[in-house]
C-alpha cells in the first residue's frame, strides 16, 4: 500500500497515544506476522488489552526508554517506535536497540516509518551509542529489507522466541552510530 510521501511530525508519546498505539501495534503484527507465526495468537491480540499494557508502562518508565509517535497534518498518530539501552539477557550495554517500530497499515510505503527510524537513529546518536541493534521475524522480508535500507544488516546473531509453544526464528540486524 504506497500512497504519496506523508507529512509527518514525531514526537514523544504520551499517555493519551496509548490506545491508538496498541491498534496500531496490533494490527501492524496481525497483518505483518500473518503466516509467521501461530494464527490463534495473532487473533487473540486485543487492542485494548495492549492499550492497558502501555499505560501500565507509563506509570513506570524505564530508565532510558524512549517512545516516538509520528503524527500526520491532522494530529492524528499514525506510527510509533521504542527505543532503549540494549539488552544482553537482562543486562543492560551500552549499545542502543529498537525495541519497536509499527506503522499505521494503510500508510504503510509513505516515509512514516523512514522518518520514525531516523529519529530514533539521531537520538541514540545523541546519547552517545556507537552501535544500534534490533531483531526481526527470519521470515519477514518486507521488514528486512526496510531495515536494511537504512543501514541495518544481519550481524549473525539468530534466536527464536516461543509463541503459544511455536518456535519463531528472529535475527540481529546491527548498525553503527556515528554519534
Amino acid at each position: 500500500m504506497s500512497g504519496p510521501q506523508a507529512r509527518v511530525r514525531v514526537r514523544e508519546m504520551v499517555l493519551a497515544d496509548c490506545d491508538r498505539v496498541a491498534l496500531i501495534r496490533v494490527r501492524g503484527w496481525q497483518s505483518a506476522y500473518r503466516g509467521l507465526m501461530p494464527q490463534q495468537h495473532l487473533d487473540a491480540m486485543d487492542p485494548a488489552a495492549d492499550a492497558e499494557r502501555r499505560r501500565a508502562m507509563f506509570a513506570r518508565p524505564r530508565e532510558g526508554v524512549v517512545n516516538l509517535v509520528a503524527e500526520d497534518e491532522g494530529g492524528e498518530v499514525v506510527g510509533w517506535a521504542c527505543h532503549g539501552p540494549y539488552r544482553d539477557g537482562e543486562v543492560r550495554t551500552a549499545d542502543a536497540e529498537l525495541y519497536a517500530l509499527y506503522v499505521d497499515a494503510g500508510r504503510l510505503g509513505t516515509g512514516v516509518g523512514r522518518t520514525l527510524m531516523q529519529e530514533s537513529v539521531r537520538r541514540c546518536e545523541g546519547a552517545g551509542h556507537a552501535r544500534m541493534f534490533l531483531w526481526v521475524l527470519k521470515d519477514n522480508a518486507r521488514a528486512r529489507r526496510f531495515y536494511e535500507r537504512a543501514g541495518f544488516g544481519p550481524d549473525g546473531a539468530e534466536e527464536p522466541f516461543d509463541v503459544d509453544g511455536v518456535a519463531v526464528p528472529e535475527v540481529r540486524y546491527a548498525r553503527p552510530l556515528t554519534g
